[in-house]
């Protein structure tokens, strides 16, 4: 059996142990670790493509909670550390890794704050998928699900593990936190005109293309004035890597905007 065919059933099992759990809360087991890398690189689950985002101190969102417990202690998360149900981590699909997050059970009031370490849950509507220990504080293990509120509260060192609960050491471990997760930015120019004309057609057509915006950028050059029609919004050199290589635009290419 040659490698390509080993690596292709290799891919396939990993992915048959993707499974539900109690009230249908989805994990992606530990296959997820091969593919979400602990930086901000984007990943891909069942063909949809997630890309980690950009947060700062103070952001807020809501949506439902889940958790997950036994079936998962001890295996690898998506940053690469070993899942322990007992600890006050959760998963999410875009806050960056270590993102210290309070939540907010909007039920009952009762809240915990939690470290992302993993990605999940890929199930509609979900926004979090806590450790068990988490979702006992939060009184919501017996319901399986909770809506809940999320707010970014800082951002863990590399190497973090433990997040303290008690409100004055955890005000002394965040005094030391950024207040956001800066990223470059990357743009794809998909479009060069000698005239404007061209250029204004191209931008209009293209404003929106899945959730990019298009500008134009007026440049002197050794041959004249050109008219750059440029895709921006990429949050990274790899998602704009990712998306030029879906061959929407011949010939683009990535730039680092100012």
């Amino acid at each position: 059996m040659n490698k390509t065919i080993i690596l292709t059933l290799a891919f396939v099992l990993a992915f048959s142990a993707c499974s539900t759990r109690g009230k249908g809360v989805y994990r992606h087991n530990n296959y997820a670790h091969s593919y979400a890398h602990p930086t901000m690189r984007p990943y891909v689950v069942r063909g949809k493509r997630y890309y980690p985002s950009v947060v700062s101190v103070g952001d807020q969102f809501t949506g439902t909670a889940s958790w997950y417990g036994p079936k998962f202690h001890g295996k690898l998360t998506s940053n690469g550390e070993r899942y322990n149900m007992w600890d006050m981590t959760a998963a999410h699909k875009t806050l960056p890794m270590n993102t210290i997050v309070r939540v907010t059970n909007r039920r009952n009031g009762e809240s915990v704050v939690v470290r992302i370490n993993d990605r999940g849950p890929f199930v509609d509507n979900r926004i979090i998928d806590l450790s068990k220990a988490a979702a006992s504080k939060l009184n919501m293990i017996g319901t399986g699900t909770a809506p809940v509120k999320l707010q970014v509260l800082g951002f863990a060192g590399k190497g973090a593990k433990k997040i303290p609960q008690n409100q004055k050491k955890l005000k002394k471990e965040l005094a030391k936190s950024p207040k956001s997760m800066d990223m470059d930015k990357f743009a794809l120019q998909i479009g060069s005109f000698s005239k404007i004309q061209g250029a204004l057609i191209t931008q209009e057509k293209y404003n929106g293309t899945d959730g990019y915006k298009t500008i134009i950028k007026d440049v002197e050059t050794d041959n004249g004035r050109m008219f750059k029609v440029v895709l921006t919004g990429f949050k990274s050199e790899q998602e704009a890597r990712d998306y030029k290589a879906l061959g929407k635009f011949k010939h683009a290419f990535i730039l680092r905007e100012d």
